[in-house]
């Protein structure tokens, strides 16, 4: 996916595949739209992963946003679906992205349970993805004066255990400063350095794992489809109940409508011709043309 041409020990790629990973209102969509320098991804929350692709610094960018987890929630509360998600994102960049960005907002503290949430969710791509993992800290404006430094230092050990397993790869972005292309060209060198480390290798997932994730989705596509089968004919068969039911009302009451002694319970029986006109309009009927036989006492409209 990839050319390179060496610079120093450092790579240069031409193509890059990176995924945006986090939990959920971490802001993936907004780090996506500032890394491809334009509106590319919709800021609502996707079920389902999202591929955009941009020039970027003499480089050709595909950013997969992957749908987030509940951020305290640990991988086994998190729904099969969105395991899918995570596994089958390394697919939509072939053979597989450069670099894994894990997005940490500097304005939130981050807990035991975020650490552990993080953890499962990641190692659903296998150990190996935190060798291809570089922590970025977004809404870095709310850093103020202290430095990223300081920051994580004050978050204490589930913070540092996390860039421990990243190699201490990490970047700032800001938000509110995007008119700052230095930010996102510090971020594409660093994702370059990252496979140099990696021997100028992307990452990979075993074929295997892929497999099954690939088999389970179709299962659940299929049952899914199913199920959708079902709902479609009961509906069916409720309407057609109901359509037999009014019929067999409608005969009933045109078989009673029809005997003489119940036509002056109809309202289209008439005893009086008097207020015909006033009856036909408050029923909304026009009112009939009669020949002089249809204007006896007793007359059937």
């Amino acid at each position: 996916m990839s050319s390179e041409m060496d610079f120093g020990d450092t790579p240069y790629l031409s193509e890059m595949g990176i995924l945006l990973i986090a939990p959920r209102n971490t802001g993936k969509s907004f780090a996506g739209n500032i890394i491809l320098g334009k509106e590319e991804f919709d800021l609502k929350r996707c079920a389902q992963c999202v591929r955009r692709c941009g020039e970027v610094a003499n480089r050709r960018l595909t950013v997969i946003e992957v749908p987030g987890w509940f951020r305290e929630y640990s991988v086994d509360s998190s729904p099969e679906l969105l395991k899918q998600e995570i596994v089958l994102s390394v697919s939509l960049c072939p053979p597989g992205p450069h670099a894994i960005l894990l997005l940490i907002r500097v304005d939130m503290r981050f807990t035991e349970a975020q650490r552990k949430a993080v953890q499962g969710h990641l190692e659903l791509l296998s150990e190996g993805v935190w060798s291809h993992t570089i922590v970025v800290f977004i809404h870095g404006n709310y850093l103020l004066d202290t430095s990223i430094e300081q920051h994580i230092e004050s978050e204490g050990q589930d913070l540092q255990w996390l860039l421990d397993k990243c190699g201490n790869r990490y970047h700032v972005l800001n938000f509110q400063d995007r008119s700052d292309d230095t930010q996102v060209k510090e971020l594409l060198e660093m994702i370059e350095e990252t496979v140099a480390q990696n021997n100028g290798c992307h990452f990979e997932i075993d074929k295997k794992i892929l497999q099954e994730m690939k088999e389970r989705r179709r299962a659940e596509e299929e049952r899914a489809y199913e199920r959708m089968k079902r709902m479609k004919k009961q509906r069916d068969d409720i309407r057609s109940q109901m359509m037999k039911g009014v019929k067999k009302s409608a005969s009933s009451s045109f078989g009673s409508r029809s005997g003489a002694d119940s036509r002056s319970d109809s309202p289209f029986s008439i005893v009086d011709d008097s207020n015909l006109e006033e009856r036909c309009n408050s029923m909304g009927l026009p009112l009939p043309l009669m020949s002089g036989d249809e204007t006896s006492d007793t007359m059937s409209v």
